[in-house]
């Protein structure tokens, strides 16, 4: 299969270079647990997409479909090793992405947090910015490489450290909203929220420490279904439905 140009170029798209947040649970696709290939293979669809665009695209992979920290911390872990666990969970679900994406002829690296290089690059920013510059997905796995920070913390650490245009995050509904639509059938969906909107209405689309990392280096936080196939490109020329969540208050 050929190979996406690395010298594509970014002609019709808002945003230059984008992080994409893909939790764990997006990958069990109507598995209880694990990794449903099939819902991998039409996420990285989307993610080739985008690249094909001329958009440089780096990715931070969540480990929940495989372990959540916080969750072994409330069963009784230590939650030191607890998130250790989850954070090597992360790179199983990288690795899945990477083989998926490059069997679509797009070139792609696993960076690690947590060094293992018989599988993956440890986590070098010069390095991840030269591969995304060559056109490859970076895909960032193991967290930020420490306990107690999520994986939305690390994309927004991610997105800061690779200058991005906007981080996306993929979740199971189609933005943000005041309750749980899955639970509340006139739950309102918002168009627009600032990043103190966010923290003083204790919305929990991200936890407070992503917040305000993005806040801090004025990165757009666009949340969207990653459940739709298609759905990262139609955000990204800014079409469908999804909340962006900025420092501007249209």
């Amino acid at each position: 299969m050929t190979a996406i140009s690395a010298t594509a170029k970014t002609t019709h798209t808002r945003f230059r270079r984008v992080l994409i947040k893909v939790s764990g649970e997006a990958l069990m696709g109507d598995k209880p647990y694990g990794q449903d290939l099939d819902t991998i293979q039409r996420i990285a669809a989307d993610l080739k997409s985008v690249v094909a665009l001329g958009v440089e695209v780096c990715v931070v992979v969540g480990g929940g479909n495989i372990f959540r920290g916080i969750s072994g911390a409330a069963k009784g872990m230590e939650r030191a090793s607890a998130d250790y666990m989850g954070m090597l969970a992360t790179v199983l679900n990288g690795l899945a992405i990477q083989n998926i994406l490059e069997g679509m002829g797009v070139p792609t690296r696993v960076l690690s947090a947590i060094e293992m290089q018989q599988v993956c690059e440890p986590y070098i920013r010069r390095r991840a910015l030269r591969h995304m510059e060559k056109g490859r997905v970076v895909i960032f796995a193991g967290g930020i490489g420490s306990p107690y920070f999520t994986t939305d913390t690390t994309a927004a650490l991610r997105a800061s450290e690779m200058q991005c245009d906007a981080l996306m995050k993929g979740t199971q509904v189609d933005g943000v909203y005041d309750a749980d639509p899955k639970k509340n059938p006139n739950a309102t969906r918002f168009e627009h929220l600032t990043y103190h909107d966010v923290l003083s209405k204790d919305l929990k689309v991200m936890d407070a420490a992503a917040i305000s990392l993005a806040r801090e280096n004025h990165i757009p936080i666009l949340v969207f279904s990653i459940h739709e196939p298609g759905n990262c490109v139609r955000i990204i020329n800014g079409e469908g439905k999804f909340t962006t969540i900025s420092d501007i208050r249209n």
